[in-house]
Formats: structure tokens, C-alpha cells, sequence
């Protein structure tokens, strides 16, 4: 239960109809599996207790008092466990007959939950026997013990406040209104849904989508346990479908027809930092009756899947529609301010490097978009000091290949001048003496864009935006900066996908191929003896995977240092080391915080994600924000 994640387990057994001794043995067994594997909730189908398929047997006292002692059978055998546990059974209270999950912990019963929404088509008919749940609180007593009843109960972690239970059952989720969402107004973190769902063909898919969904409006917990194929087979079949969901993820899921436990860990710091940021989520905690629980603070192993490239889908057929998706987002955001402006002219530099690759094909697809004439698209080589033959060739290639105007103008002779006028010793390979170059550059560019009426557009990525790796005035100005809003990790797929679905020649698709293989470099130092590349990024200041991940939880759910870097040790275990991972999260942090004076005065750009840095957006942060906080965390790791 640190850092947030809390263990929860979706869990189902093999049910006897109305066999109650057996299922309370099974159901038993089952709970302390899972408490044995270190889960503090655990969930268990809809009247499990007694078998959903009971029907009109429901009537029988000798049935209903069996589930009442069976439940408090359970509780007695659970009452050493440290878990979190819910079980329906039917119950009757005041004359009718209602479909309850009962909650235990460490023995008690802590409270009945009945179900609200009572499906009565189809093949369902729960009407005929159960009486719609009611929302007040209402004590009741089960077998002799004290508890109370009612759909209104918020379940509350005394030891972690954030882990609040809420609980509806079944039919619940399936109806326009579920009551998991007053639940999650109220402060529900985690929704557990006892259920009892029949398969059909096709039902399973919609049903993880419906689960998926509602964990996604209400950015909360979901752990949706279902009836197995034990249940009656007269008219339907159960598949025992389970389901463990968090904020539209789906965690784990079952195989069908497999009895048996899922696990995942639930986030609900996570949950509580999307909350916060959502200003249309609008709480309601009074309506709700609070119902104390206790668990012991433990270690939670953490077993769900950390994606080292949040940025990146891993599928391929979601990665490329994610490449789609984005470049249209910056096409017609240059498209749309090419025509507001009327402007016909794009000026842009190339060095042969990703980001300005991806800018240049953005720019020639929003041209293409408009009909205008590519050859208004001016792409300009600077060659400097440090460029490479290889980054040279790849950029005439680029834009002879794609036709648009080429200019090549070399800085040197010019930074030579302003070496001389403001007294800098040309063999002092310094912050001056590369910061030059890329003002001398966009000085160049600037006054194309005057000359030709045109507009700069900018190449530089939001990972370099992250952590300042830009001139001040250099290359981070630019009139319309289309790659603002897209992580260095994804650049490289962007870039990629263009050259197998765009390239109009092969000499095109060569060229972005060696781009691709290019490594990345802002080439202010003068190359090596071999004529190759000798200032690479990654050197300076860290892998950009680690920062883009490093970014996306800090800006995505604002985790603490001590937790990102717990995820970050389990993301990349096979590829960096501890010490790695800590030299350059704090890297990150420190650049950051002292970087954002440039993230203050962007220029305009689209947002294409779910994380961004404009200053008009996503991104409100004072330029003199003290990073000492985050640092000191970090302290005592190593």
C-alpha cells in the first residue's frame, strides 16, 4: 500500500445452487488465496453464497437463514485477515427480499449494499423474487450481528484516505444513471461490482468496454467479479468473466469460462491527482454514510505493467493511428494559421536532424492541404561548426527529394564577425560559443521570413522544451512551433510511419531511414577526427526516454520523486541501472524547475496529447519555482 497502489483481487469459485455449507467452504478457501497473495480488497460474484440461479428457492426461509450463517461463517474464518472483502448473498429485511453485497473486514460485518437496479427482460426476471434496493442507511442485524444496510455506504480506509470503497452490483453498471457515479462523487476511489453476467456472443467484449468506460468517466478503481459456468445451465451460461480496471485502463482480465483469481495494484493517488486537475468533477461529499475500515500499511509489490514509452503505443496498429492522429493535429494547426494569415510562404531550417525533418514533412502535408505551391516552403541549411557531412546530405536530400526551395547560407564567416565584435576567443568551445551559432541562425531565418513574407516554422520537440535544451531567442523562437506538443520518443515513430505510408520515392524513404538512424545532436561542436558526430544529446543531458517518462508522470498524475523513481527501476530493469535512473531524475527535476523561464514565452503551437507545457495551456508555473522539495526526496536514495 505505498506510494498509493493498493492490491486488489477479482475472484470467483465453483458454486453449488443452493448448496450453501459447499459454497461458503469454496468462497473461504478462495478469500484466503487471495489474502495470501497479498490482496487488500477482494471481490466475489453476486449472490455467490447462495448461487445466483437459485429463483423462486430465493422464498425459502431455509435457504435465507443458510446464507445469513454462511455469511457469518465467513466473516468468523476471514476475521485474521487483513483484507478488504466483498460477497453477495440474498437477504430479507422488513418483509421483502433484497440481492445484497455484504463488505467484511477483520471479522465484521461491516455493511449490506443492495442492489438497486433489478433487470426484468430477456432472460432476466429478478424482479419476480428481489425488491429494488433503497439508498438511506437503515441498521439491520444478520444471524445475530449488528451491521447496516443501505446503497449509500461509502467504505473508508481509516490507514490510507485516499482507498474509499464504494459498491454497486451487476445491473447497476448497465443502466443510464449507474449509482457509481454519485459513489464516485462522493469519494469513491474504488468501485467493486459483484455480478453475475451470462455470456452471450459478443457480451464479453462490451462488457470490458463498459467497465473500461465507467472506470475512465469516473477516474476511479473498477473490480467487476463474475459468476463461473458452476451456476445453473437451464437456460444460460455464466463465464466468469472478471474484470480490474483504473481511469479507462483495463489492468487484468480473465480468460472465459476460467475459475479463478485476477490481480492488479489500483493507484488511488493517481486517481485523487486526476481529480484534482478536472474542474467539471464535481464532488458531492455529503451524501453519502461513511463506514470506517481498517488495513495494515504493507509494501505493495507492484505487478501491473509500467510502459517505459507512456508516449507510445505499444500495439502497432494504435501506434499508427496515434502517428495518424498527431500528424493531422499539427498539419491543420499550420494549416489553419497559414490561411488566417494569408500568408503563402513557410521558411524552416533543416540540419538533417529528426525534429526538423518532422517539421519540414508537417510543413510540405499542410501545403499539400492547401494547394499551395510546395516551392513556397524555403528550406534553409546553416552549416556551422560542428555539421556533419552525413546531417548536410541528409538535409539537401530532404528537401531537393520533397521540392521545395532550397537556400543554403553558412554561419560561419558571420560568427566569426560576432566572435570578434564581442570578444570571444573562437577556440572556447563554451555556452558562448555555441549559443551563437543557433541565434545567428534564427537571425537568418527571421529575416527570410520578412523577405519572403513568410512564416518560421519551428522544429524544436516538448522533451527539449522539458527540460530547456533550447538557445533562449535561438531555436526555441519561431512563428508556429508545430513539434511543441510532441515528446522526442514519439518523433522518432512519427518520422518513421511517414516514410512507409508518405514517402513519394525511394530516395525519399532512404533518406528519413538514415535520418532516423541519425543520432541526435543540436552539431555546435566541431565533429570528431573521423568527421563524425562528437556532441551527442543523450550524453549531455540523459536518455530521452527516461526524461519523456520522467515528464509524463510528473505532468500526467504529479507523482512524488520517490515514486516516479520506483516506477522508473521497474519500467527500464533491464536497461538501466539504479544509479542511472537517479542521476537523471534529478537531472530532469533541476532542468525543469530552472528552465521555465523559456516554456514562459513560447510561440504558439498545437497541444496533440495528453501532456503539454504551453504556458496558455497546460502548464501555469511561476519561472522562479524552487525545486528544492523534489530534490530532497531524492536524498536518501542511491
Amino acid at each position: 500500500m505505498r506510494d498509493g497502489f493498493v492490491k486488489v483481487a477479482a475472484a470467483n469459485c465453483t458454486v453449488n445452487v443452493c448448496d450453501v455449507d459447499s459454497n461458503v467452504e469454496t468462497i473461504t478457501k478462495t478469500i484466503k488465496e487471495a489474502g495470501k497473495n497479498g490482496a487488500k480488497v477482494i471481490v466475489l460474484p453476486e449472490l455467490c453464497i447462495s448461487g445466483y440461479s437459485c429463483r423462486d428457492i430465493f422464498f425459502q426461509s431455509t435457504l435465507l437463514d443458510a446464507c445469513q450463517r454462511g455469511l457469518c461463517q465467513i466473516a468468523e474464518d476471514t476475521k485474521d485477515m487483513d483484507a478488504l472483502i466483498v460477497v453477495g448473498l440474498p437477504f430479507e429485511y422488513n418483509g421483502k427480499l433484497y440481492n445484497v453485497a455484504a463488505v467484511l473486514n477483520h471479522g465484521e460485518i461491516l455493511g449490506l449494499v443492495p442492489k438497486k437496479n433489478l433487470p426484468n427482460y430477456q432472460e432476466f426476471y429478478e424482479r419476480r423474487q428481489f425488491t429494488p434496493g433503497f439508498d438511506r442507511v437503515v441498521p439491520v442485524t444478520v444471524a445475530g450481528q449488528e451491521s447496516l444496510m443501505g446503497a449509500d455506504m461509502l467504505f473508508n480506509c481509516k490507514e490510507m484516505p485516499h482507498l474509499v470503497l464504494g459498491v454497486e452490483i451487476c445491473e447497476d453498471l448497465w443502466v443510464p444513471c449507474p449509482p457509481s457515479t454519485d459513489l464516485a462523487l462522493a469519494g469513491a476511489t474504488l468501485i467493486a461490482n459483484p455480478s453475475a453476467s451470462d455470456e452471450i456472443t459478443g457480451k464479453n467484449t462490451y462488457r470490458k468496454e463498459l467497465v473500461s468506460n465507467q472506470s475512465a468517466r469516473l477516474y476511479c478503481g473498477y473490480i467487476y467479479a463474475s459468476a463461473t459456468d458452476s451456476e445453473s445451465t437451464t437456460d444460460v451460461v455464466y463465464s466468469g468473466h472478471n474484470i480490474i480496471a483504473e481511469s479507462g485502463s483495463v489492468l487484468a482480465e480473465s480468460e472465459l469460462f476460467s475459475n479463478g483469481i485476477i490481480y492488479s495494484e489500483i493507484d488511488v493517488e493517481a486517481i485523487i491527482q486526476k481529480r484534482m486537475r478536472m474542474t467539471t468533477y464535481n464532488m458531492n461529499n455529503d451524501s453519502m454514510f461513511p463506514v470506517d475500515f481498517s488495513l495494515n500499511i504493507e509494501d505493495c509489490a507492484i505487478t501491473r505493467y509500467i510502459d517505459p514509452l507512456p508516449f507510445v503505443p505499444s500495439e502497432d496498429v494504435k501506434r499508427t493511428k496515434r502517428c495518424e492522429d498527431i500528424l493531422d493535429i499539427q498539419c491543420r494547426g499550420l494549416k489553419k494559421r497559414l490561411s488566417h494569415t494569408g500568408i503563402k510562404s513557410a521558411v524552416i531550417g533543416i540540419s538533417g536532424g529528426l525534429d526538423s525533418t518532422l517539421a519540414l514533412l508537417v510543413t510540405v502535408r499542410a501545403f499539400d492541404m492547401l494547394g499551395f505551391d510546395r516551392k513556397g516552403i524555403i528550406g534553409v541549411t546553416m552549416p556551422g561548426f560542428g555539421t556533419t557531412d552525413r546531417t548536410y546530405d541528409n538535409a539537401v536530400s530532404m528537401i531537393k527529394t520533397l521540392g521545395i526551395t532550397f537556400k543554403e547560407i553558412s554561419i560561419v564567416d558571420a560568427v566569426k564577425g560576432h566572435f570578434a565584435d564581442i570578444e570571444h576567443d573562437i577556440n572556447i568551445h563554451d555556452v558562448t560559443y555555441e549559443n551563437s551559432q543557433a541565434r545567428s541562425r534564427t537571425l537568418i531565418l527571421m529575416d527570410l521570413a520578412n523577405k519572403y513574407n513568410g512564416l518560421v516554422i519551428g522544429t524544436g520537440d516538448m522533451s527539449e522544451l522539458a527540460l530547456g535544451w533550447a538557445t533562449y531567442n535561438g531555436d526555441h523562437m519561431s512563428m508556429y512551433a508545430v513539434n511543441a506538443g510532441v515528446p522526442k520518443t514519439l518523433v522518432r515513430h512519427l518520422v518513421a510511419y511517414y516514410a512507409e505510408k508518405f514517402s513519394d520515392t525511394a530516395d525519399l524513404k532512404r533518406v528519413l531511414l538514415d535520418v532516423l538512424d541519425t543520432p541526435v545532436s543540436p552539431e555546435l561542436l566541431p565533429p570528431d577526427q573521423g568527421g563524425k558526430i562528437a556532441q551527442k544529446t543523450e550524453d549531455l543531458v540523459g536518455p530521452y526516454e527516461l526524461h519523456d517518462f520522467f515528464l509524463y508522470h510528473f505532468m500526467r498524475y504529479g507523482e512524488r520523486p520517490a515514486k516516479t523513481f520506483r516506477l522508473a527501476l521497474i519500467a527500464f530493469e533491464d536497461k538501466y541501472d539504479r544509479a542511472t535512473i537517479l542521476k537523471w531524475l534529478k537531472t530532469f527535476y533541476r532542468r525543469f524547475f530552472y528552465q521555465q523561464y523559456k516554456r514562459s514565452c513560447l510561440p504558439d503551437g498545437p497541444k496533440v496529447g495528453s501532456v503539454c507545457l504551453s504556458p496558455r495551456g497546460d502548464l501555469r508555473m511561476v519561472s522562479d519555482t524552487n525545486v528544492k522539495l523534489w530534490l530532497q526526496e531524492l536524498e536518501n536514495f542511491s
